[in-house]
């Protein structure tokens, strides 16, 4: 009998990560479900459980990068190895701030959920896939880390060097089974935390600027079974 594979999503909201827990379960994965709030979580569980998706929950602050070494060790022991990690946290204002209002105390509150936090979970998922010959990490950015936009600098900068590291990674490992690739979203993520926020503030959205998480999903399943390309940019 074959083991059933295992996808963990790190920072696994309503929006996007509900959509990946969904389109990998439909598949036969297990799903490590990974954010701070362990009830919100459950519940994500147990929407899961009514279309017949096994999931668990793992609270977790992935700004506490210290945690991530237990944090994947405890996933692994618990559902075994992690045959697919995608890391896509995005909370509420995603840190964008001018380039001529940067400093480096901005850079230093970024810096560990965007760029150290998915750096953590490859170092600590890699040398199992590497083990097994097979596996697949993901790290979900926004757009300003590959076009800079005025304006909307602060996490865009963090995220290039996230990016910088994922696309280095995929040229080392892919020839050893391991996939590493980057997703880039340039617009609002339906459903999603951000979105809801942007919409409390009373900001203005237009409908063509929304992308929706399952279209999201479909490209990083792609991605990670057909393998032939290591960035992907949305819309």
């Amino acid at each position: 009998m074959t083991q059933k594979k295992t996808i963990a999503v790190f920072g696994a909201g309503s929006g996007l990560g509900a959509s990946v827990a969904r389109r990998f379960g439909r598949e036969g994965y297990h799903v490590a479900l990974v954010a701070r709030r362990k009830s919100v979580l459950e519940e994500h569980v147990a929407e899961l459980a009514k279309d017949g998706i096994s999931a668990t929950a793992f609270a977790a602050d992935l700004t506490d990068t210290g945690a991530i070494p237990e944090l994947v060790a405890s996933i692994e022991a618990t559902l075994g190895g992690i045959d697919v990690a995608v890391y896509a946290p995005l909370p509420p204002g995603f840190g964008f701030v001018p380039a001529a209002q940067l400093d480096a105390d901005k850079l230093k509150d970024l810096t560990p959920l965007y760029l150290l936090g998915p750096v953590e979970v490859a170092n600590r998922v890699l040398p199992g896939m590497l083990a097994r010959g097979d596996g697949a990490i993901v790290i979900v950015g926004g757009s300003t880390a590959v076009k800079p936009m005025p304006g909307l600098s602060g996490v865009g900068p963090v995220m290039a060097a996230a990016r910088n590291y994922i696309l280095t990674l995929n040229g080392e490992v892919a020839d050893k089974g391991v996939y590493a690739g980057g997703v880039s979203i340039g617009s609002f993520i339906g459903n999603s935390t951000g979105m809801r926020s942007a919409k409390e503030a009373g900001i203005p959205i237009d409908p063509a600027m929304v992308i929706q998480p399952d279209r999201i999903a479909d490209e990083i399943w792609t991605s990670v079974t057909r393998r032939e390309r290591a960035e992907v940019m949305l819309p």
